[in-house]
């Protein structure tokens, strides 16, 4: 359709027609570009097919090539102006010779798209318009424009008397004056200026919707207006309450997208300070730069991120300025007229490109404050030495190697150097003049080998960290505080990074002020007795080093935390607790210790300890005596060690304990005394040998319990659980039964983890095992919500692939479950466009970057991607693992015992070419080493708002797999920042099951002082010819069973082919015709649930093939279809059908109605083999495979699941997608508020609603394209008799129950398989009995 008479504007479509298609083929420079109109929201519409629905007539798509300009669109559109927004962020207006369509391409290019045929098609998309988006007007914000001017006709009256009549009146209010001016002439004619500032604003309550505002002062005036609307009121009322409330006259018009300040701004001749920060200020033009000496009273002036290009040289004639800031504007030169400012106190000149200064700014004698961070100095400006009260130099992030002391002697007002990130080499001193007026120093992220610092006789703070340092030398007797641990890299192999001191010098001892010392990751051997006998010492952290003892206290100390853990230590000192009377934190994990220190000599003590963490001992319940002393205790982590029992009475006696974790011993119990600690919210005790629940559930706070991996039987509840439990984990209980009552009891529990009942059935036997299994966990820390997600899919695309995944948000949830939902998908639609490592993987975190919409502009997540496959496209050619990852998340592979690092960790202070790029692109990196203060990572999925500094392109690398490769290891940030790769691979290595594995990962970070959220993934691997589990097929008898009952509703046979009925009590997919209404549905699968599994006679098991010899399969893939049903039950409101004499296993029931939305794109089911049942019941109509013309078409039916504790039916023609969701089939179990999901094997069956499915083609979600739901699989005729032969000589599959069997090549003495998983087959049409429906159950978690 055309528009406007353009050839080249036409109206949005859904997708390109045949013209569009045309003018993109055979040349990649020619594209298209959307326009918006300028009435159109900045912000794309939320998510939703109501979104959606909603045309948008105002939008254009404009065909061009790169070489088109604004200038030459403007003309064919009449327009005047095109602008640009990012990221939903700023609009500018683009300049005549900037060139669209080349502006998206090389946005594209920058984020990693390489393939310019890839970047054409991206650049057609409309999800594009998330990260860059094109207008034709300038849109209009009400809110914006609502705060920074506000103008209208009204009724007026001045003054308190009735003097005065009303009269209409322009009511002007912008900045913090109030201004009355004729309707005609409001610029030229008269005007009343009434300032706000400290005013009044109050409702006139004799009038309807009217105003009063008054000056402040002795002389206030005083004006009433009167509005014709309630809206024109409430937003008048609003903004002049915020202005009148200010204690100064301050004007914020930051982030704006402003060329000028309104011309109304400058009547406020009371402003003082003016933030025009995050715009696009113009010199020229009425309200340009060039009239801001206008305002004759400006203090402060904010004029950062403007991309000005050169120093406005009209601030210099603003007099009374004592505060500017030109930060972040590419200024390469300062103006010679600098030196007029004499009353400037604060100059930010942070981000810009400059080397020198003039010597005129040696002029401003008041200058205190001079930030020079991120330029390009190669040394400190001489013009400092003459600006004697500027007392910090703040120069990180610029080019200085080399730092002579002398040059700080001559600039004797500097006490605090900040030279962070500027590649410091030398820091050197020709002579021996003392620096005696420097007390801060920060050297951080440079390349010092060794440090001289006796001159700097007065220093109280260093740092130091993360430099090459083998020496350091200082004069400490005013020193307080020293950071010196560093990230020098020992060996490819390891994440840990230590300095190299093998011994403390003496002037480290003779400090007598210092207050904290941080030595941690070193290769200390001691400690010397005079410094943890200091007097002045409150914080020692010499975690990570070689300790083998402690000195003896000799005295009362004044130390309030010690870290001790990574170290050798077989005992601590006895008069450790006696003399550290305030000691608070003690950290002793990882070490060697048999017993601890008592707490006092008597009954009494006076100890003051909170926070005790002694994992990874030896202890045993021996120490337990040992801890009643501390009554002060809050946190005890005692894990991992070898306690057969913890005394009740000691238990009791520590009434303020809020955190306990006993996990990883031998406890097969929890004392009832537990009760007694009335502040506990978080009990962690997994991987013991309990049976008893312990009596937790009355305590008033408490909110986790986590008893996984344990031996429980059953569970005693009280009446009612306390409302604070947000989290309980049951998974490993293997012998653990749970009655209908209890699971209603849990059903209002946040995060509920529960064991998947398995039922044997004979699709189990007849099924091979994955060589690989995993297990992971996720801790939510000190935190409120749990910002990580897994994502974990054994059987990846339907075959003999698999698919994991962790996403990290640090601080927001939202990302990760995003990519959580969508990110399988993705890399399932990818493989179909490129088969190249590098490409599909890239291309699948760019996609995902994309389609997260909104929510990516201002939230992200570093990212992490595995994925196992064939090498080639052969089935038995040997495995590779691709790995492709973001920000801090990290893979390792173990091979023959030793850690193989897989990915790479893209942050500031770990990557030096990322810093550099970083840097180069002059982004602001703050003293934490955050990009802006926002992450430390320079390349995640999302924050694009931080782009170019912030990019979602990651690293990928393929790794063949071998037998040797034995597990393998997923986890973010927090985890391996405390745990090293090879412990970690140790520490797996002790383990034998996965689940157990990740759990006593995530329990050791913890327990290493990480407060963060923790998640870790443990993927077992069995690769080689040695596991193959290829059988010849035999013939057994199997003992008859009972028949179950018919179900009365008609069955569809195949052609020649009796059909199976598949009990559904453990979850197996019963089929019926699609005519079976939902009720009948319902009752009839709840009367099946307590069936016995039939069969009769001798049956021929077919050949057995393993997953790395999989049979030939042909399965079909249909488009995803939403569907939502609800579904509901006459008979009882329990999940009792009136023929059943027990619950449905799973089903939670709380009223007689179960309902359950579900997004398809967001849920995985497959089919599992069950009994097979009489050829009399199994009647089958019409079985669905049609041959006629060599075509195989699947007609509609209806498939009935007991999935998720409810009756789900779904249409039997999307079977084949529910099948393959990739994403999706590892959100399994309970879904987690925080984006967690419970595994298929380890969780039981729940309901699930889906609250936020994905609803749109666009923005958050998109689904991968799909096939067309009618097309159907078309066999040649010259093909079709090969066909045939093919399937004829496949063995048929006759089910019957047998017992689970496990290969011995899959037997390892390490890692033990208690519930061998099964591998889905796929539906292969041929001769003899049906072949049975395989199902691996998955709960619907969205």
């Amino acid at each position: 359709m055309k528009r406007n008479g353009s050839r080249s504007c036409v109206t949005r479509k859904t997708r390109f027609g045949s013209r569009e298609r045309d003018w993109l083929k055979g040349d990649t420079q020619r594209g298209c570009v959307c326009l918006y109109g300028g009435t159109v929201d900045p912000q794309p519409p939320a998510s939703g097919t109501q979104a959606s629905s909603t045309p948008q007539t105002d939008l254009q798509l404009v065909l061009c090539s790169t070489s088109t300009t604004v200038e030459e669109l403007c003309a064919q559109k009449k327009g005047h102006a095109l602008y640009v927004q990012l990221h939903g962020d700023l609009v500018r207006r683009l300049d005549p010779s900037e060139r669209p369509l080349q502006m998206v391409y090389d946005y594209l290019a920058s984020m990693g798209y390489a393939d310019p045929v890839r970047v054409q098609q991206e650049a057609a998309n409309s999800d594009l318009s998330c990260l860059i988006r094109f207008y034709s007007e300038r849109p209009v914000n009400a809110d914006q424009q609502e705060r920074t001017l506000l103008k209208g006709v009204f009724s007026v009256r001045k003054g308190k008397t009735q003097l005065h009549k009303w009269a209409e009146r322009q009511v002007i209010l912008c900045g913090t004056c109030l201004i009355v001016a004729s309707v005609k002439d409001s610029l030229t004619g008269k005007m009343h200026i009434l300032p706000l500032v400290g005013g009044k604003v109050e409702e006139v309550k004799r009038r309807q919707h009217c105003l009063m505002f008054s000056s402040a002062g002795s002389q206030a005036q005083t004006y009433f207006v009167n509005f014709d609307t309630l809206a024109d009121y409430q937003r008048w009322h609003r903004q002049a309450s915020k202005v009148v409330s200010q204690t100064v006259s301050l004007v914020d018009l930051s982030c704006y997208s402003l060329e000028a300040v309104p011309e109304y701004l400058f009547y406020s001749q009371d402003i003082t300070h003016l933030n025009l920060r995050h715009n696009f200020m113009s010199l020229q033009g009425p309200g340009g730069l060039l009239n801001l000496p206008r305002f004759s009273q400006l203090k402060s002036l904010n004029l950062s991120h403007n991309r000005l290009g050169v120093f406005p040289e009209c601030v210099c004639e603003i007099l009374t300025l004592t505060e500017l800031n030109l930060s972040c504007n590419s200024l390469h030169a300062i103006p010679l007229q600098i030196g007029n400012l004499q009353s400037l106190q604060t100059l930010s000149l942070d981000g810009n490109h400059l080397s020198s200064l003039p010597d005129e700014m040696g002029g401003l004698f008041q200058l205190n404050s001079l930030g020079l961070s991120f330029n390009s100095f190669s040394h400190v400006p001489a013009v400092l030495e003459r600006l004697s009260v500027v007392d910090k130099l703040a120069m990180a992030g610029n080019r200085v190697e080399s730092l002579d002391l002398c040059t700080l002697v001559r600039m004797s007002h500097l006490k605090n150097i900040d030279l962070r990130l500027n590649g410091l080499r030398w820091v050197k001193s020709e002579n021996l003049e003392v620096v005696s007026q420097v007390t801060q120093l920060d050297l951080r992220d440079n390349c010092l080998e060794s440090l001289d610092l006796g001159s700097v006789c007065n220093l109280e703070t260093l740092h130091c960290q993360r430099n090459q340092l083998g020496t350091l030398t200082l004069s400490g007797f005013t020193l307080r505080m020293l950071h010196a641990s560093s990230n020098r890299e020992s060996n490819r192999a390891s994440s840990s990074y230590r300095n190299l001191l093998e011994y403390l010098p003496d002037w480290v001892c003779d400090c007598r002020k210092i207050e904290m010392l941080d030595i941690t990751r070193n290769l200390l051997s001691e400690l010397p007795s005079r410094l943890l006998n200091s007097l002045s010492l409150r914080k020692l952290l010499t975690g990570y080093n070689r300790l083998q003892r402690v000195p003896e206290l000799l005295d009362h100390v004044p130390l309030e935390a010690l870290d001790l853990q990574h170290n050798m230590l077989a005992e601590l000192p006895e008069s450790l607790f006696l003399k550290a009377l305030n000691l608070k934190y003690l950290n002793v994990s990882a070490n060697a210790l048999e017993s601890i220190p008592p707490s006092s000599q008597s009954e009494e003590s006076l100890s003051t300890l909170q926070e005790l963490y002694l994992t990874e001992n030896n202890l045993s319940e021996n120490c337990g005596a040992l801890l009643i002393g501390h009554q002060n205790l809050r946190i005890l982590h005692i894990a991992y060690n070898q306690l057969l029992s913890f005394p009740a009475s000691k238990l009791s006696k520590l009434e303020l304990l809020e955190e306990l974790n006993l996990s990883g011993n031998n406890l097969k119990t929890i004392p009832s005394t537990v009760s007694s600690c009335k502040r506990l919210h978080t009990l962690i005790a997994h991987s013991n040998h309990i049976s008893v629940f312990p009596e937790i559930l009355n305590l008033p706070e408490i909110k986790l319990v986590d008893l996984s991996c344990n031996e429980l039987t059953e569970i005693q509840l009280p009446d009612s659980l306390p409302a604070t439990l947000q989290e309980l984990d049951l998974t490993g209980n293997s012998s653990l039964m749970l009655e209908h009552k209890t699971l209603n009891l849990f059903s209002h529990i946040t995060t509920l983890k529960l064991d998947q009942k398995s039922t044997t059935t004979a699709g189990d036997s007849l099924s091979a095992s994955t060589p690989w299994k995993h297990g992971y966990s996720e801790m939510s820390g000190q935190r409120n919500k749990l910002c990580v997600s897994v994502l974990a899919v054994d059987h990846f695309r339907d075959s003999v692939e698999a698919c994991y995944g962790i996403f990290d948000g640090d601080r927001n949830e939202e990302v990760p479950r995003l990519l959580q939902c969508t990110m399988g998908d993705v890399l399932c639609e990818e493989l179909q466009h490129s088969s190249v490592d590098s490409v599909y993987m890239c291309n699948t975190f760019l996609t995902s970057h994309r389609k997260l919409g909104m929510a990516g502009q201002k939230l992200g997540a570093s990212g992490l991607l595995c994925y196992i496959h064939h090498e080639t496209s052969d089935l038995g050619a040997s495995f590779s693992l691709t790995v492709a990852n973001v920000g801090t998340c990290q893979a390792v592979l173990c091979r023959n015992g030793q850690p193989v690092p897989l990915s790479k960790v893209y942050s500031l202070e770990n990557c030096t070419e990322e810093m550099e790029r970083v840097k180069v692109s002059k982004a602001i990196i703050t003293e934490d080493n955050k990009v802006s203060g926002v992450t430390c990572c320079s390349r995640l999925l999302g924050c694009s708002y931080l782009s170019p500094w912030v990019l979602p392109k990651p690293w990928v690398h393929t790794e063949p797999l071998c037998s040797q490769d034995e597990f393998l290891i997923l986890g973010n940030r927090a985890l391996f920042e405390r745990v090293s790769y090879q412990e970690a691979v140790c520490t797996v290595q002790a383990v034998r099951d996965p689940r157990a594995a990740a759990k006593k990962l995530c329990s050791l970070a913890q327990s290493y002082g990480c407060k963060d959220n923790i998640g870790a993934v443990v993927v077992s691997l069995h690769i080689g010819e040695d596991s193959c589990t290829c059988e010849p097929p035999v013939t057994t008898t199997e003992p008859r069973g009972p028949a179950p009952a018919p179900v009365p509703a008609p069955v569809i046979p195949g052609p020649s082919d009796p059909a199976t009925n598949l009990s559904s009590s453990s979850g197996i997919v019963t089929e019926f015709s699609s005519e079976t209404s939902a009720s009948e549905i319902g009752s009839e699968a709840g009367s099946t649930a307590s069936d016995e599994h039939p069969s009769s006679g001798t049956v021929t098991r077919p050949e057995r093939r393993c997953s790395l010899h999989p049979a030939t399969t042909l399965c079909g893939l249909f488009q995803q279809q939403p569907s939502s049903t609800t579904f509901s039950s006459n008979q009882s409101d329990n999940g009792l059908d009136s023929d059943d004499e027990a619950p449905l296993e799973g089903v939670i029931s709380n009223g007689s109605k179960l309902e359950v939305e579900v997004d398809i794109h967001c849920c995985a089911f497959q089919l599992r083999s069950g009994p097979h049942e009489s050829s009399k019941d199994l009647d089958f109509e019409k079985r669905g495979f049609d041959h006629p013309g060599g075509k195989m078409r699947r007609q509609n039916s209806v498939v009935v699941s007991a999935t998720n504790g409810c009756l789900l039916a779904v249409c039997g023609r999307e079977i084949a997608d529910l099948k393959k969701s990739p994403s999706t089939s590892s959100l399994f179990g309970k879904k987690l508020s925080n984006g967690s999901v419970v595994a298929p094997e380890d969780s039981h069956n729940l309901i699930e609603v889906a609250l936020e499915a994905p609803k749109k083609k666009s923005g958050y979600f998109t689904a991968p394209a799909q096939q067309d739901p009618e097309d159907q699989l078309i066999v040649p005729p010259s093909l079709e008799q090969e066909v045939r032969e093919q399937l004829r000589g496949q063995s048929p599959l006759v089910s019957g129950p047998s017992a689970p069997t496990t290969p011995s090549s899959l037997k390892d003495p390490v890692w033990d398989h208690p519930h061998p998983p099964a591998f889905p087959s796929s539906l292969v049409p041929g001769p003899g009995p049906t072949p049975i429906l395989q199902q691996e159950v998955y709960d619907t978690a969205l």
